[in-house]
């Protein structure tokens, strides 16, 4: 079998995968495991590959994955423990008593708190923070909710670039490095994407106030007055039952310390969070009983990641690792690519995938996006003798800003579900800012040496 044959076939097991997932036909896991092994079983039967061959490939897919699961695992498990003790409703209560009714100080406060509550990398988690709490206080200060969502997934995308959020560990997998390794990489690049973040929502309250926006002005303490369902009533009775106010200062220097350690690189980028959830649970929740009753309610955004990163290891055994003496699949599918891609164009190919991300965002779901497209993308700039790693960091930080715009994801429907905001609304009022905030991350990569120019 031709190097030329098994590349087209590499990328027909690509656009397989990218076509179930949109069509929302099966679960990305089961699709990492299906279509793969329907390439391996022609490969074997191309003669290309042995069975013996292929169980290698797959055993050294799962080699890299390891480590990104426990980290992803531990982090689920610690921001749910840290969001049950109230941690981050009393940080949020308090700066909420700092706003009143200034418009451009919603529009911080707005930014804070989706950076606060994104600090587990969830996005649906995020919504349901940033959405009910300051949605209110947009009605009644006559200001656009879709305003609140631009803002909102401007923050979400740059704190989205944290070792245990989905696109830095997907990155970090498909390059075979520690999520945390990548971060380091990235720290520079995320310190200012903050300060922009924060500069983002200035410039929105002042385009807000300008179209007339605060005229009856709002105390923020008035902003829960609305009626209550008799759901949500229950939702807050049982919060209620598991908030540790007393404990709020342990668990703010738990969480700073966790965060230091994993900075400081001394242990493995998990470890930090091992220790971290061990502590959180004895303290705020002691017996056996009660600390099952937390880790159940975390479980299943856990096994969901787990087991697509355990997918995605067939996924990259089978397609990126390569037996002795033979080209990976992705090899021969990149090496199709750069026959047909020009020179100038390959040795500049960080600037390219970094200016081509938002759009491509909105065509591919995380998941494809990573797995699929990345390995593809390295493959290729291995040619023009580009490194792995400014290739995932364009992939990685430019992409990211357009995460929570792009109907692909969930939590975008999520988001724009609760904010009553429609999907097309909120891509037409959050799409050129969220461009320009990702060229300008770019320009910080290369300022500060990270992509090539």
């Amino acid at each position: 079998m031709s190097g030329t044959l098994v590349g087209i076939l590499g990328f027909a097991c690509i656009v397989a995968i990218v076509v179930t997932l949109f069509k929302s036909k099966t679960l990305p896991s089961i699709a990492f495991i299906v279509f793969p092994m329907i390439l391996a079983l022609v490969l074997v039967l191309g003669k290309y590959y042995t069975w013996e061959d292929i169980a290698s490939l797959i055993k050294s897919g799962f080699s890299s994955t390891g480590p990104t699961a426990a980290l992803f695992v531990f982090s689920v498990l610690y921001f749910g423990i840290m969001t049950d003790a109230g941690m981050f409703d009393v940080i949020i209560g308090k700066l909420m008593l700092l706003v009143k009714d200034s418009v451009v100080g919603v529009c911080i406060m707005t930014c804070i708190i989706a950076l606060i509550g994104h600090l587990d990398g969830g996005g649906a988690s995020t919504f349901c923070i940033v959405v009910p709490a300051m949605l209110p206080v947009y009605k009644r200060m006559h200001m656009r909710p879709t305003t609140m969502l631009r803002i909102a997934v401007l923050s979400m995308g740059v704190l989205n670039l944290m070792p245990w959020a989905g696109p830095t560990m997907r990155a970090a997998t498909v390059l075979g490095i520690e999520a945390g390794a990548l971060w380091r990489t990235i720290m520079p690049i995320q310190a200012c994407g903050i300060i922009l973040a924060l500069a983002v929502a200035v410039v929105n309250g002042i385009i807000e106030k300008k179209r007339g926006a605060g005229l009856n002005g709002l105390l923020a303490q008035t902003e829960g007055q609305a009626a209550v369902s008799p759901a949500e009533a229950a939702a807050a009775e049982a919060a209620s039952e598991l908030a540790r106010p007393r404990l709020f200062f342990f668990n703010v220097f738990l969480t700073i310390a966790v965060i230091a350690l994993l900075i400081l690189d001394i242990f493995p980028s998990y470890v930090p969070f091992m220790m971290g959830v061990a502590l959180a649970i004895l303290v705020n929740y002691p017996g056996a009983k009660m600390q099952k009753k937390i880790i159940n309610l975390h479980a299943g955004p856990a096994l969901m990641m787990c087991s697509t990163l355990m997918g995605a290891a067939v996924l990259m055994g089978v397609l990126v690792k390569n037996v002795e003496g033979t080209e990976s699949v992705i090899t021969c599918m990149s090496g199709l690519i750069s026959g047909f891609l020009p020179a100038v164009l390959g040795r500049h190919l960080p600037l390219v995938i970094g200016i081509l991300s938002v759009p491509l965002a909105l065509a591919f779901d995380t998941d494809s996006y990573f797995y699929g497209m990345l390995p593809v993308m390295i493959g290729i700039g291995e040619g023009f003798g580009i490194a792995a790693t400014p290739i995932a960091v364009a992939m990685v930080v430019c992409r990211n800003c357009a995460t929570f715009i792009s109907p692909m994801v969930p939590a975008t429907l999520l988001g724009v579900g609760l904010a009553d905001v429609d999907i097309k609304d909120h891509i037409k009022n959050s799409f050129l800012w969220v461009w320009g905030f990702s060229f300008i991350c770019m320009i910080v990569a290369v300022l500060f040496g990270i992509m090539p120019l």
